[in-house]
């Protein structure tokens, strides 16, 4: 998920670090805080792999800043991870919202809908939080209100990006 927010964040405008900190913090730290001792490695990583570069500039007031740009090669890595995301990044919330965050990247309306069908067919799965056995729980069958909010959110909260997802694809004619 942070290597994905930082090719989409680069694919962008070329960002020095603390910038490029900030917008990763903004669209994921509610979930899970951006370290410096998690990104600084993840930019060297992507890096050494020859997806972006770094560039120094000097500083307005203080030392030379040092900006990251995406190469080629690193547009084309963001494109096929937006094309072919992990079953975890169509499964898990957070990692969802980082490819929605970048989905406008995949120029193609057509690869753009498959992968809003993966996340479609996902949420139309029965599922909960709570089972008994091997059969979900709804909401309506527990007597205990702190998890029947559990689900009743959850709830909501699918049907409002069932609905959205159904009439984006509507809409890219997928």
């Amino acid at each position: 998920m942070l290597e994905l927010a930082i090719l989409g964040f680069l694919y962008d405008a070329p960002l020095h670090g603390y910038e490029l900190r900030k917008r990763i913090t903004a669209l994921t730290a509610h979930v899970r805080p951006v370290a410096e001792s998690t990104l600084y490695p993840a930019i060297k990583r992507l890096e050494k792999s020859g997806l972006l570069v770094r560039a120094t500039e000097p500083g307005a007031v203080a030392a030379p800043r040092h900006v990251l740009s995406l190469t080629d090669q690193g547009r084309r890595e963001l494109r096929r991870r937006l094309a072919e995301p992990d079953q975890r990044d169509i499964t898990d919330e957070n990692r969802w919202f980082t490819v929605l965050a970048f989905l406008r990247h995949l120029d193609d309306a057509a690869a753009q809908a498959v992968v809003l069908r993966r996340r479609l067919a996902f949420l139309e799965e029965p599922a909960s939080f709570f089972y008994e056995g091997d059969r979900p729980v709804r909401a309506e069958e527990l007597d205990d209100p702190f998890r029947r909010g559990v689900l009743t959110i959850a709830r909501a909260t699918s049907r409002a990006e069932v609905g959205w997802l159904r009439e984006t694809l509507d809409s890219l004619g997928g």
